[in-house]
């Protein structure tokens, strides 16, 4: 599915191509998952769980909320490169409202740890005073905005990392963008 969802928009894609892309016959495939929004869902459950894997590994936990969320980011939109995955539009457009609500469940552990650092930051004095849930979101949407401008090869993985931590650090007025001024 990585690979396919990489070279063409979801719907594009079929069960078939699928199970000939894994190297399975299509039957087979069909016992795992029914239907198309049945593999994406299971599809974004595996990103969700090496994000969150990777995120725990990555950074010890007495990390400033500035260094976290930094890794944060850049784990993101390497995930982005590595497990390419179609937006919400064209989830959407693809497999209906349903789907999208059940792929919006996947999101919320890393809406959480997300929240989590900025409301670290903000305890800490380390970012503004902000809603740390209206802060993630928009986060989330910037690092989201990257998405195409990376899969395509507009943008260079560390442009990406340097232009979105940029914004962000700014956004949340963290001591980073302080510094820089």
């Amino acid at each position: 599915m990585a690979r396919l969802s990489k070279d063409r928009g979801i719907d594009a894609i079929s069960m078939t191509d699928v199970a000939a892309e894994a190297g399975v016959a299509r039957t087979v495939l069909y016992n795992y998952f029914p239907d198309k929004a049945a593999l994406l869902l299971a599809f974004s459950q595996r990103v969700t769980d090496y994000f969150v894997d990777q995120f725990d590994q990555d950074l010890p936990e007495d990390a400033t909320a500035g260094a976290r969320l930094e890794s944060f980011i850049r784990l993101q939109l390497r995930g982005l490169m590595a497990h390419p995955h179609p937006g919400a539009a064209e989830i959407t457009a693809a497999l209906g409202p349903d789907a999208y609500q059940a792929l919006a469940g996947h999101v919320a552990p890393m809406q959480k740890i997300l929240c989590d650092i900025l409301a670290s930051g903000i305890e800490s004095g380390e970012f503004r005073d902000l809603n740390a849930e209206a802060a993630a979101r928009s986060v989330l949407a910037v690092i989201g905005a990257e998405r195409i401008p990376l899969v395509s090869g507009d943008v260079t993985p560390g442009d990406a990392e340097r232009n979105v931590i940029a914004f962000v650090h700014g956004a949340v007025g963290s001591a980073a963008s302080r510094g820089a001024s």
